[in-house]
């Protein structure tokens, strides 16, 4: 044994992409936006081929969330920031985008839009943690550019006559 395996896995992580377009209309990252970019261009340009820092950027689609407030604000996740309607605006126009589809955030239904439909939170893990009772979603967007959201439950464990889940969420997930 070694840890030969777990190395590349480790190492193939510095190589995925930090977002994706999808037929430029829509901005996927993993969690939000960067006080640092303005534009689909600038991001492209960060150099991605390494591991995440703590700050910036890479940091920043990586870990920023949106917010009720306005302008930019201190993440209370201790990377990346907030960001609130304006920002998502600005940054949707800027880039001709219809709105940027995001993760990393639970929400206990799912999905979540926000900034009067600038931003869709999706979470589609159910039942984080096998503990949270939350939905989860995906979007199913068409040929045509039209998009759905579905939502569904978690699945029970087998055998365990288990069919109804508690929802409740620690805040540390929020």
């Amino acid at each position: 044994g070694s840890a030969k395996v777990w190395q590349v896995l480790t190492d193939l992580f510095d190589y995925l992409p930090l977002a994706a377009v999808i037929e430029n209309q829509l901005f996927c990252p993993h969690a939000g936006l960067s006080p640092s970019m303005d534009t689909l261009d600038q991001i492209n340009g960060i150099h991605r081929f390494e591991e995440v820092p703590h700050e910036g950027p890479m940091c920043d689609l990586l870990w920023s969330d949106p917010d009720d407030r306005m302008g930019w604000g201190i993440s209370p996740r201790g990377a990346g920031y907030t960001y609130g309607q304006d920002i998502s605006e600005h940054f949707n126009h800027v880039n001709g985008l219809k709105f940027i589809i995001r993760a990393h955030q639970l929400v206990s239904e799912g999905f979540l839009w926000q900034h009067e439909g600038a931003v869709v939170t999706v979470f589609s893990a159910p039942n984080y943690c096998y503990r949270c009772g939350n939905k989860a979603a995906i979007v199913d967007i068409d040929e045509n550019m039209n998009h759905k959201i579905i939502q569904f439950d978690h699945a029970p464990p087998k055998g365990a006559g288990i069919t109804e889940v508690k929802r409740s969420c620690p805040d540390y997930f929020l």
